[in-house]
């Protein structure tokens, strides 16, 4: 009987029950990582997803709602534009729910959003026939308890949402636990030589877990700049560039959103700066055209802040139309703030679109003022150092900076160039543009 268990057998039986083991340690460990992959993504696609949707038919709801009262009050169909595009806005986050794998309790919130948009494009079409009291009447008998019944719905669903979530959540990290002690236990069995090895995977799923289930708790409490501690090349390791990349986007999405001008909802210098570095780091040559209005603060002196407001507004649309129909496909339309504004174009566009925008804006000018002042031509205002004189009607100034003329072209240096050039045109009569090109060595 001793022959047949000599050392060396003895030390082949051993090798072979680790081995085995070992197998069995890593088979399981890797089917769990999997499921727990696979659950994982499934938080990131589903849920995450309807938090995003549940936000955004709820900015489009409160937007919807400020710009209807506008309309009722102002009665001014220009704010159709805007409403229309919202109630367009919703109908394709509608349509969106549809190829979402959203969860069960979601199934009523279509059809009463359908339900809401349907009377948002009745009112807007009774508004374009001008019956404004009809329109008045809808909107405060019919859209609005629509809109705080989805608002109230929109709530509850968050609540059930977050709750689904924590629940999701805890058994993801149930599951972790368990496929722990299950690997711990497999692994024991084996301790001599794969207990290094086993400790290794054991550490790295306990805290990949935690880091990841932190992450989630941050993305979905609206922290996206948290960092996941996950440095490995596994699935936990690329779960965790997704997670990055994930929060990345949506803290982009966050800032493009507060970045719009709240008045023209144009880019703003955060959308407009990295434009313009993009074009610099990628080589494009462009032309870049910055707007100015001349005269603007004694108008809004004189006129009021409505007024002033209005005349923003309408310039931030006219360049948008005469870019929509002068300019490309890439071309960038943004609201540096107050009376300035940028447009980004090819080189060969820009002097074609500066005087498509300054003859559109001289149409329009006699829009802004009353009978009295345009026919005197002037208006009376104080000027910086209190003194008050007489001020010429609105006028532009464009100063348009070619990339090609830079030898190192910066967001810094396009922005002197453009401040040196607006100097020289705030000097000149009437609406002007002017190019630099000279070739400048930066």
């Amino acid at each position: 009987m001793n022959s047949y268990f000599t050392v060396t057998k003895k030390v082949a039986i051993g090798y072979l029950v680790f081995f085995t083991f070992s197998i069995l340690a890593v088979g399981y460990a890797l089917i769990s990582l999997q499921e727990h992959d696979r659950r994982t993504e499934h938080l990131v696609g589903g849920q995450f997803q309807a938090f995003t949707l549940l936000r955004d038919i709820r900015q489009n709801l409160l937007g919807q709602e400020n710009l209807e009262k506008q309309l009722i009050i102002l009665r001014d169909t220009q704010l159709l534009i805007l409403l229309e595009r919202r109630t367009t806005d919703l109908e394709r986050i509608l349509s969106s729910l549809k190829s979402s794998p959203l969860p069960r309790y979601f199934k009523n919130l279509p059809a009463k959003a359908v339900e809401y948009s349907t009377q948002a494009r009745h009112l807007a079409q009774v508004s374009t026939e001008g019956d404004w009291d009809r329109a008045a009447s809808i909107s405060s008998i019919t859209i609005e308890p629509l809109r705080k019944q989805l608002l109230a719905d929109l709530a509850d669903l968050r609540i059930q949402h977050q709750t689904t979530l924590d629940k999701d959540l805890y058994e993801l990290s149930l599951q972790s636990r368990k496929a722990y002690r299950m690997t711990l236990l497999i692994t024991l069995i084996g301790i001599i030589l794969s207990a290094p090895a086993a400790i290794t995977v054991i550490v790295s799923i306990h805290r990949s877990v935690k880091a990841l289930r932190k992450a989630t708790h941050d993305i979905a409490a609206g922290n996206f700049d948290n960092e996941i501690d996950i440095r490995s090349n596994d699935e936990f390791g690329q779960l965790a560039q997704d997670f990055a990349s994930m929060a990345l986007k949506l803290r982009e999405h966050e800032q493009l959103n507060l970045d719009a001008n709240p008045l023209t909802r144009l880019p703003g210098n955060l959308t407009i700066d990295r434009e313009l570095e993009d074009r610099i780091a990628r080589e494009l040559p462009f032309a870049h055209l910055y707007i100015d209005l001349d005269n603007f603060k004694a108008y809004g002196d004189h006129y009021g802040y409505k007024h002033g407001s209005d005349a923003i507004n309408m310039v931030g649309k006219l360049l948008k139309e005469v870019v929509e129909q002068n300019g490309g496909e890439n071309d960038l339309v943004g609201h540096i703030g107050g009376d300035d504004y940028v447009v980004l174009t090819d080189l060969e566009r820009g002097e074609e679109i500066a005087k498509a925008i300054i003859s559109s804006f001289d149409s329009r000018v006699p829009e802004l003022y009353n009978k009295k002042d345009l026919k005197a031509g002037f208006i009376m205002g104080t000027d910086r150092h209190g003194i008050t004189r007489s001020f010429p009607l609105l006028t532009m100034s464009i100063a348009i900076t070619l990339s090609e003329n830079l030898d190192h072209p910066s967001v810094l240096e396009i922005s002197n160039n453009c401040a040196r050039m607006k100097e020289h045109l705030k000097r000149l009569k009437n609406s002007n543009y002017l190019i630099d090109r000279r070739k400048q060595l930066t």
